[in-house]
């Protein structure tokens, strides 16, 4: 397993994030000196934390990373033009080496469609519809399209990307049938919802492979999962640090729609930021998060964390932790 690094771009309200740009640089230096393999950052628009546009951002930070890979965490695909999308990644691969995972996201807030003036109900077809343009930019040959949404004729990407075919795909979709089956048709990998439980991974991942081996492409799938996690020499202070911002973060989510309606996102239904308190303050005592040798003495690199030790044993290829 591969072990990355969710990097914080979504902020407190009141954050200044031009105040945290030195504290980014020297936490992905961290990572990349520790043998961390990547670095994630995620997408909205229009939210109410100050959030730092992930491209740029990994852009900015690429120095830092050293090889790493540069990933996002997701790129909200449907509110954006796969012209667009295709030749700012494959600038991010040349400025990287090569190093980038280009993470794509359904999108799910109904501010965020309805501000760029685009039908929530059209966010399927444009999702997959842009990553078959993308990918056939990314070859490098001239592309002949007319869908529904999108029309090229004749055109040929300016930057062909670093690495041959583009960067891989990895498909952000809901931990159900028709979201992993989704993500096995057109991604080279799936980005597994954060919110799964570990009970729940194996079987969802069970019905991508499912997929996977019936389409029978020959492509190598592989699955991302990102998992908190809160070192601490104390273990009592190190549960209750991580409920602090596991609670704040979840009431700011609350404010929005959820994902969908499966069990993995019920927590973020109106008003119920408390409940989810509780129910997080018995996830991790039956974790071992309160345990200080499992959450500081074992880091996340090491697969007998129990942190990530139940997606290992599962089948992911990447665990990013959120610090």
């Amino acid at each position: 397993m591969k072990f990355g690094l969710a990097v914080m771009n979504d902020f407190p309200p009141g954050t200044v994030p031009a105040e945290r740009l030195d504290q980014l640089r020297e936490q992905v230096a961290v990572a990349a000196e520790a043998g961390l393999s990547s670095i994630w950052m995620l997408q909205h628009y229009l939210g109410s934390m100050p959030t730092l546009q992930p491209v740029p951002t990994l852009a900015a930070l690429s120095a830092e990373a050293r090889g790493m890979d540069v990933g996002t965490n997701m790129l909200i695909l449907p509110l954006r033009h796969p012209v667009e999308v295709a030749e700012t990644y494959a600038t991010l691969d040349h400025l990287t080496g090569g190093h980038v995972i280009a993470g794509f996201g359904m999108g799910y807030r109904e501010n965020e469609f309805a501000s760029f003036g685009v039908p929530m109900d059209e966010r399927v077809a444009r999702y997959e519809e842009s990553v078959q343009v993308i990918r056939a930019l990314w070859s490098g040959r001239t592309v002949h399209h007319d869908g529904v949404h999108f029309r090229l004729d004749g055109e040929r990407i300016s930057l062909p990307p670093v690495r041959p075919g583009g960067p891989p795909i990895m498909v952000g979709a809901g931990a159900h049938r028709t979201g992993a089956r989704r993500a096995a048709r057109l991604g080279d990998g799936w980005i597994v919802p954060p919110h799964v439980s570990e009970e729940r991974l194996a079987t969802v991942l069970g019905w991508h492979r499912a997929e996977a081996e019936r389409i029978g492409d020959g492509r190598r799938h592989e699955y991302v999962v990102r998992r908190e996690l809160v070192l601490d020499t104390d273990g009592e202070r190190a549960r209750e640090t991580g409920l602090r911002a596991r609670g704040a973060l979840t009431r700011a989510y609350s404010a929005y729609n959820a994902p969908d309606s499966s069990a993995s996102y019920r927590h973020l239904g109106g008003g119920r930021g408390r409940r989810r308190v509780v129910h997080l303050r018995h996830a991790a005592a039956r974790r071992g998060a309160a345990d200080p040798v499992g959450a500081a003495g074992r880091g996340p690199g090491d697969p007998s964390c129990p942190v990530v030790r139940p997606a290992a044993a599962a089948g992911a290829d990447h665990a990013a932790a959120l610090p």
